[in-house]
This record gives structure tokens, C-alpha cells and sequence, in this order.
């Protein structure tokens, strides 16, 4: 029987277990240039005993960018910045994949420079507000991306997929789940476009695929896995039946050889299994376990196939050697508000931690 804390071998690279620290946004990138700061390398390098780390959402672009602090990988300097954290993690024996997150209409002008506003497949403002460094702001109307303009978001999550790897990432995790622009396109409440990039489910998938293909060819797929989070109703996405589109999306993908599927389950575990068997590869499941944080239990998940590698979110904030403790039943801290939240720096005290 295979358990969570067996080997497996992902992008080409052995890793000692199967227990995955899911990408949570922390807004540690303070300071001009959106770069890692050194506090980040040291957050990464205490969770190194992960299989894998995914890496907080990280902007392939500057227009990309939805929330306060948050880091990119779309220049040099912020290359530079990032071999700082792999270097930590690497020298800690640990492996990392960057999640590349364009947040699309979540967002703000007020977190963009010369005058950007944010970007979406449709005009279509989503309903709330966004953190910003003057405090909460009501989500505006993005701008409806061109045909041009959809070709070179695809262009930089390429580009940012290759800088990545330049920072010595062992790969990339693309963002296609909680709301942000991937899964914007995929859900018929934001993308409300009669041209190819929306429609039917062969159009809505459309910009997805691209991305993913366009990636998978500049680093290789082995390199690359993708994250999704079909029916999340975050950030004011509306997928009454997601079945037909996420059925129609693997489909598509199946044949690029990806590092992994990612996904964030929903309260439908039948939805799952429906997945992990459309799935011919590696299937990383972030289980639904709210409200509470994703436990112990979570491992028998491996053991009786419904994944092959599982992800903890909240609880590896508060344990940081959260795979010894898994193994040896405990015991767990249990994450307070002061760690759970992403805003304990800087005075965001209600800014949430997303298990992005």
C-alpha cells in the first residue's frame, strides 16, 4: 500500500514524500520591485521537509498583480531575489514549484502603476472588495482583454515560467482555480464573450489550454503542473455545473505529460473521483475539509488512491515540520489568527490568508 510518506517522482525529480504545502498568499514582498525578501526565504526554507513547497501566488506580470506586496517574476531583479529562496529551500533539501497567478479582475488601480487598471475576459466587476494599502476598496470594472492583448498575458506566463526556472525553480504551478483570470475565462459568469475565447466549454477552456501549452513548451510539461477548483464559488465565480468544461479542459491537457493536477475540492467528492479517474497523471488533492483546517486524516487519501500526493494549507503556517508531526500523529499547532491570516505585517490585520 502506498502511503503519504513514500517517494514519488515529480518533474524528473525524486521527492521524499507526498505531503505538498498548498500556495498561500502571505503580501511579504515589501519594498519597491515586488521582489522575496529575505523573510520569505526563511519561511520557505523552515517548510523544506514538504515533498514539494508551492510558493504563494507569484504575478507573471505587472498588470497581474490583485493584492498588496505580493511578488512577481517577471523582472530581473525579482529573479535575482527568488534564487535567494530556492537557494534556502534547495540547501534545506527541499524541492519548490513557483505558482504563477495573474488575478485578472480581482484587484485595484490603486496596486497598479502608471495608471493600469485590472484586466478580465469580460467586463464584468465582481462584487466585494479588495485589500489595498489604504484599506479595503470596492472591486472595479476590468477592462475586457483583446484578442492582442490575450496573446501576450499567454506570452508572459511563458516568460515568467522561463524566469522561474532561471531562479532555480524545480518547476511552476499555473493558478487556473479560486476566481483569479485562468479560471475567470472557464466560468460563465466572467466570461461572457461570443468570440473564441468563450461560448461553449471548447471556448472557455481555450485560454487555459494555451497557457498551459505555452508553458509546457518553454520548460517542458514535466516541469509544470496546473491548479484548479471547479464550483468555487470564490471571488464571485458561478459554475452551476462544472462537469462539461473541467471534463472538456483534461481532456485537452491529457496529452502534455504535465508534472501534476492540482486540486482544490469542493464539498462534491464525487466530482472528485470523477477527476482523479479522467486524470492519467500525478492527481494533488487539497482536500474539502471546512471549516476546519485539513488534518491528519487527510493522509489516508493516498492510501486508499483517491490521490497521489496531498496538500496541507493552513496547518503547515502553524508547522512548519508539519511531515515529521504527520508521521508521528502529532502533536499539531493549531493555527491562531495572528498566523492564519496574511496580514500579521503591516497592519492588515483582516487581509485572509488564501490557500491560492
Amino acid at each position: 500500500m502506498t502511503t503519504a510518506f513514500d517517494p514519488i517522482v515529480l518533474g524528473g525529480k525524486r521527492l521524499a514524500s507526498r505531503v505538498v504545502m498548498a500556495p498561500m498568499t502571505r503580501s511579504r514582498a515589501f519594498g519597491p520591485g515586488a521582489e522575496p525578501t529575505e523573510l520569505m526565504a526563511t519561511y520557505y526554507a523552515q517548510r523544506a521537509s514538504a515533498g514539494l513547497l508551492v510558493t504563494e501566488g507569484i504575478q507573471p506580470s505587472t498588470v497581474g498583480q490583485g493584492y498588496p506586496d505580493t511578488p512577481g517574476l517577471h523582472t530581473s531583479g525579482q529573479v535575482r531575489a527568488w534564487r535567494t529562496v530556492t537557494d534556502a529551500v534547495h540547501n534545506e533539501g527541499g524541492a519548490i514549484f513557483a505558482q504563477l497567478m495573474h488575478t485578472g479582475r480581482i484587484g485595484h488601480p490603486s496596486l497598479l502603476p502608471d495608471g493600469l487598471v485590472p484586466v478580465a475576459p469580460s467586463a464584468v466587476a465582481a462584487k466585494g472588495q479588495v485589500f489595498t494599502h489604504e484599506g479595503p476598496k470596492e472591486f472595479v470594472t476590468p477592462e475586457e482583454l483583446t484578442e492582442a492583448e490575450i496573446r501576450q498575458t499567454v506570452a508572459d506566463f511563458a516568460d515568467a515560467a522561463r524566469n522561474a526556472i532561471e531562479a532555480g525553480f524545480d518547476g511552476v504551478e499555473l493558478h487556473g482555480a479560486n476566481g483569479y483570470l485562468i479560471h475567470q475565462f472557464l466560468a460563465p459568469n466572467t466570461n461572457r464573450r461570443t468570440d473564441a475565447w468563450g461560448g461553449d466549454a471548447e471556448g472557455r477552456i481555450r485560454f487555459a489550454v494555451e497557457v498551459v501549452t505555452a508553458v509546457a513548451e518553454a520548460i517542458g510539461g514535466h516541469r509544470v503542473g496546473l491548479r484548479i477548483s471547479p464550483g468555487n464559488v470564490y471571488n464571485d465565480i458561478a459554475e452551476d455545473d462544472p462537469t462539461e468544461v473541467y471534463a472538456a479542459l483534461l481532456d485537452r491537457l491529457a496529452t502534455l505529460d504535465l508534472a501534476y493536477l492540482h486540486l482544490m475540492e469542493g464539498p462534491d467528492r464525487s466530482l472528485t473521483a470523477r477527476l482523479r479517474k479522467a486524470w492519467p497523471g500525478t492527481f494533488v488533492l487539497n482536500p474539502f475539509t471546512y471549516p476546519d483546517a485539513t488534518g491528519p486524516d487527510a493522509l489516508k487519501l493516498v492510501e486508499d488512491g483517491s490521490a497521489d500526493m496531498v496538500a496541507y494549507g493552513a496547518l503547515f503556517l502553524a508547522n512548519p515540520d508539519l511531515p515529521a508531526r504527520l508521521a508521528a500523529g502529532g502533536p499539531f499547532n493549531s493555527p491562531d489568527k495572528a498566523t492564519f491570516y496574511g496580514g500579521d505585517h503591516r497592519g492588515y490585520t483582516d487581509y485572509p490568508t488564501l490557500s491560492a
